[in-house]
């Protein structure tokens, strides 16, 4: 890897340098955003799919960092759940991950952009009643009562 791809978190270098690699911010932040209520998942390549289904998560998934001379700016794209205000979650992402990304790396974060990709509603769980697997409506079953 590049050696200016590396970030340097410490100024104070007489015992030697801190460094850190990009994809470690970038976990941080996917980790950070999609611990936010409101979030349903992170956007992803097809890669990131595909590696998900067999088991390796991707925390990386959805996030996009850019460090300048003395910014840092990082993208984040989301699928938020069906209901709630997209810009007071988007406005929770922004706070937490410029909270763990500073409280982790003592980095600062110029700029966090989230990008609202989609939506995703919640399906409901239909319960199924064992003994009339067929009926489409649980509670009717087809006017046999008894009196």
């Amino acid at each position: 890897m590049p050696e200016e791809s590396k970030i340097i978190l410490n100024d104070d270098q007489s015992l030697g340098t801190i460094e850190i690699a990009p994809r470690v911010l970038e976990i941080i932040a996917g980790y950070a955003a999609s611990e936010v209520d409101g979030v349903s998942k992170m956007y992803g390549s097809f890669a990131n799919s595909v590696s998900e289904l067999l088991g390796r998560s991707d925390h990386r998934r959805g996030v996009k960092l850019v460090k300048d001379s003395d910014s840092l700016t990082i993208d984040v794209d989301v699928y938020v759940e069906y209901g709630v205000s997209v810009p007071k979650v988007a406005g929770q992402i922004q706070k937490r991950i410029k909270q763990q990304v500073t409280l982790m790396t003592n980095l600062v974060v110029t700029e966090v952009n989230v990008h609202v990709k989609g939506v995703v509603a919640l399906q409901e769980e239909k319960q199924v009643d064992p003994d009339n697997l067929f009926s489409e409506d649980s509670e009717d079953d087809g006017g046999n009562e008894e009196a």
